[in-house]
């Protein structure tokens, strides 16, 4: 998986990331309210909640960023904006819609079910429309790129222990591991594979119609201008 920068349009990706995220973080939580187990990631913020307080959010902000410092130790880089932004926002996102009143578990396993593949599939096209805005990867992401160019080990085989080590913590720390955490390492990666080409295309859509829509201003502006 390659995560680009591209500096073109700086503005208009900077929305579109941030949707993105938006959208990305909302499909967690409803993984998480669904109550059938987590991403490994969120297993150990829940954890860490649990036996620390604080909130999930807050505890994806900070794991986020001790993340993101040892992929910019270990690559002698700066983070990029996009790693930042993911950092902090997504744990706000999360605690915000953690708070929405109709977010509460549904009492059948039906709807819990319904509820699971919901947020996986919302999550899935958060994560493509957030990676089309080619803003950089996130903490996590990040970390996994350099280890695999470090150690010379497979991106998928990197991944893979990463987050094993990391659903071992939270399962200590009494996380939510459940069925539910092995159908989202079957499903989350094949949902972003069909998401994000078709995010990458709505994103060029999105870039050329206000790419357009700037040039029809300056043109208006200036025959104002040499009235």
């Amino acid at each position: 998986m390659k995560f680009l920068v591209n500096v073109d349009k700086p503005l208009e990706r900077l929305i579109i990331f941030i949707i993105g995220l938006l959208i990305m973080s909302f499909g967690i939580v409803l993984v998480i309210t669904a109550d059938l187990g987590s991403a490994p990631w969120d297993v150990l913020n829940i954890g860490l909640f649990y036996q620390f307080g604080l909130s999930i959010g807050s505890w994806a902000i900070i794991v986020g960023f001790f993340v993101l410092l040892s992929a910019s130790l270990l690559a002698k880089t700066i983070p990029a904006v996009g790693a930042i932004l993911n950092m902090f926002l997504v744990g706000l996102f999360i605690d915000a819609f953690l708070l929405l009143p109709f977010m509460q578990t549904p009492p059948s396993i039906i709807g819990k079910g319904i509820m699971f593949l919901l947020g996986l599939i919302i999550m899935g096209y958060g994560i493509g429309l957030y990676i089309s805005a080619k803003l950089g990867a996130g903490p996590r992401d990040s970390l996994m790129i350099i280890l695999s160019e470090k150690l010379g080990w497979s991106i998928a085989i990197t991944r893979l222990l990463m987050e094993a080590m990391v659903l071992l913590i939270g399962w200590l720390l009494g996380g939510p591991v459940f069925f539910g955490t092995i159908i989202y390492a079957i499903l989350i990666g094949k949902i972003a594979g069909w998401s994000i080409p078709q995010c990458e295309k709505l994103t060029i859509y999105l870039l050329s119609k206000l790419s357009r829509k700037k040039q029809i201003e300056i043109r208006e502006y200036s025959k104002q201008g040499a009235k």
